[in-house]
């Protein structure tokens, strides 16, 4: 089945690579016009190409950091012009550390923080105000399985992507009565290069864990988000999809 993004325009964050960057490829594969906000201009504007020469659809590229609210309302602004609105949003861009607690200076935490959680925050409540005013929406927050059961060495991360599923439940309590959904992504390992610049005890610690055996690929994880960002996805509200090779059966 192909077209179930037609007509709609959609941003992604950290798009330039990596899930981003496989969403937004496939979030233009059905149809749908796609804004790509990254911290590096040059990787968003390759991947607009593709999304622009390869797949016929428009295809922006925007330079910002999400963790900074001027410059992430400055993107909305710019991609709203661009696109006319945004219809989907995709909150994925996202920072990987490890450190045991005893030893996490408080810089690492709180970029951590700023670049994982609070991102969500400000790029959701910059697109809001709009998606109301439609009365249609949907809001896609890649959060983390180890959201949800932690991980030696990553408390910052797991506490950051925690976050974001609280924040994605709260927030679908609010935003469900205007037509929006907001849900939320809980890959497991996925062969990014986040994943690959891990410490390589850790990397095989975690895969060792894994009932399939292995990490799995950026392309098992946008079909998630087609289905959540298209009318099939319409009556999941607060929803944890977790795509993560059995690390986390819920």
């Amino acid at each position: 089945m192909t077209g179930r993004l037609d007509g709609k325009t959609a941003l992604v964050t950290g798009g330039a690579r990596g899930i981003g960057e496989a969403i937004a490829i496939a979030f233009a594969r059905e149809g749908a016009d796609v804004a790509v906000l990254d911290l590096r201009l040059s990787a968003a504007e390759a991947t607009a190409t593709k999304i622009s020469s390869a797949l016929g659809r428009k295809g922006i590229a925007l330079a910002g950091d999400v963790s900074d609210e001027s410059q992430v309302n400055a993107a909305i602004a710019q991609a709203n012009e661009a696109l006319g609105r945004i219809d989907i949003i995709v909150n994925n861009a996202g920072i990987d550390t490890t450190s045991v607690v005893a030893e996490m200076p408080t810089t690492m935490w709180d970029q951590m923080m700023a670049v994982n959680l609070r991102s969500v925050f400000l790029c959701t409540r910059a697109v809001l105000p709009g998606m109301i005013e439609r009365k249609h929406g949907r809001i896609i927050n890649i959060a983390s399985q180890l959201g949800h059961k932690g991980a030696p060495e990553m408390a910052h991360y797991a506490a950051a992507k925690a976050g974001v599923i609280g924040f994605t439940r709260s927030l679908a309590y609010e935003v469900a009565r205007h037509g929006i959904t907001a849900n939320a992504i809980c890959p497991g390992p996925i062969e990014t290069e986040l994943f690959r610049a891990l410490p390589e005890d850790w990397k095989a610690r975690k895969l060792s864990e894994l009932p399939i055996g292995r990490a799995g690929t950026v392309d098992e994880i946008a079909p998630t988000a087609v289905l959540l960002a298209s009318d099939e996805g319409s009556y999941y509200v607060g929803a944890t999809m977790n795509p993560n090779g059995g690390d986390v059966m819920i």
